[in-house]
């Protein structure tokens, strides 16, 4: 029980406010049969630190100060005055520096989470009493702890609530996040004549705009704006499927594929027939391709594949590439000047010109990842004749495995149709890497 009169002031030069009066008459209010678990309290104080507005420092002192009460609850009963030396409760604040430890010391004051009962000569003390009296104490009271005690489980309920809806709708953007991007990716490849940009666009818009550090208000219209998104274009692809009545069954579909750049493919992506590289009887090629005039051995009749004999005779020298597609270097870091400069570009470029991420990796494992930046590369030299760049990579990834498409004759049109004279080199003086 606390003695003396109804309200304490502090020692010396410190000052008194309304504040400290109004905790002391809270404390006072307790219930003396009231029992509190120190640490389960001290825990939602940690989680309502925000509410209250302490600092974590000023949480390790007040932790120091609970471990100076012997019991492991707080109860009137116990008392609720702990009286450590400032010596003591710095080394078990992990040697905190005096001055800092007063300023904490003083934060939780003004906080309302304890009160200085100081002693006439501001020493921290207990004094024992006579026969069949209590002990008086003169340091630090907790019992602003335990009148408090509902309210701070209450904000610490609060925080809990707020961090779980906040994680809820981290998630709920992640989804929508994964959903957009998947969905639009499906309608350029399969419904290339539907402008998807426009939508990604929106999509993107919304997303550069999330704060880093984004709180439940922060996300409530992005979750709003984003499904608005996936709105519209799950509404354009249903209405597209109902229009061409596609059937749902994955067995029976069969991927459209499409060469939009009707007016160059003879050109651009010759393909190889049977008797292109053979010699007449007078020696002369018939049908040789261009890469095989320049000086390559001439493919004869019953040979493997020309895709095949054409990459084993001759690499694409990389310098080859720089001149045929210069364009490709502003998407590299630091130019092209090894292969994995122009791979890492050509993934760049896939994203811009919609070509998505499954008919790339086909395009790689078919052709190779060199001759796949290639193609890449020299797509978007012709960007602009080319409405479906990934309905375009997959045609050319269809006649490649049919030994129907080399990356030579599409290079090599790509020289002329720049007005570059070409003079090819053996395999051993070129720079294909």
């Amino acid at each position: 029980m606390q003695t003396g009169n109804a309200f304490t002031t502090p020692f010396g030069r410190r000052s008194l406010s309304l504040g400290m009066l109004a905790t002391q008459a809270q404390a006072r209010e307790i219930d003396p049969q009231a029992s509190i678990d120190k640490w389960k309290l001290f825990r939602s104080l940690c989680e309502a630190r925000a509410l209250i507005g302490i600092s974590d420092r000023a949480l390790v002192v007040l932790n120091a100060l609970l471990t100076f009460h012997p019991q492991p609850a707080l109860c009137e009963t116990n008392g609720l005055v702990v009286f450590p030396s400032n010596v003591q409760l710095s080394l078990r604040s992990h040697g905190m520096a005096p001055a800092t430890l007063r300023r904490h010391l003083s934060a939780l004051v003004e906080a309302g989470l304890i009160f200085r009962k100081d002693s006439p000569n501001g020493k921290r003390y207990a004094r024992k009493a006579r026969a069949g009296e209590g002990t008086e104490a003169f340091g630090f009271s907790l019992a602003p702890l335990v009148s408090r005690a509902a309210e701070f489980e209450m904000m610490a309920e609060q925080v809990r609530s707020e961090r779980l809806q906040l994680k809820l709708m981290k998630e709920r953007v992640t989804l929508l996040r994964r959903d957009i991007v998947k969905l639009v990716e499906l309608g350029h490849e399969e419904l290339p004549h539907i402008d998807w940009s426009s939508e990604y666009k929106r999509f993107r818009a919304v997303i550069d705009n999330i704060p880093r550090q984004a709180g439940i208000n922060d996300l409530e219209p992005v979750v709003d704006a984003l499904e608005c998104v996936q709105l519209e274009i799950c509404n354009l692809l249903e209405v597209t499927l109902n229009t061409q009545k596609i059937s749902a069954k994955e067995s029976h579909f069969e991927r459209h594929k499409q060469n939009s750049n009707t007016q160059h493919s003879s050109d651009l992506e010759p393909g190889f027939r049977k008797d292109q590289g053979q010699l007449s009887e007078s020696g002369a090629e018939i049908n040789a391709p261009y890469a095989t005039r320049q000086g390559f051995t001439p493919v004869r009749a019953g040979s493997p594949s020309a895709n095949a004999e054409i990459a084993e005779a001759k690499p694409v020298p990389l310098g080859l590439v720089r001149q045929a597609c210069p364009e490709i270097a502003a998407y590299a870091k630091n130019g092209i000047m090894k292969w994995s400069d122009l791979m890492g570009a050509a993934v760049v470029v896939r994203a811009m010109l919609g070509v998505s991420p499954s008919a790339y990796e086909e395009a790689c494992d078919i052709l190779g990842q060199e001759n796949a930046a290639i193609a890449i590369a020299c797509i978007l030299e012709r960007a602009d004749q080319i409405n479906s760049a990934g309905g375009y990579i997959r045609t050319l990834t269809d006649k490649a495995s049919r030994g129907e498409f080399s990356v030579w004759p599409m290079l090599l049109a790509q020289l002329r149709a720049n007005g570059t004279h070409v003079q090819l080199v053996p395999p051993n003086e070129g720079d294909g890497e």
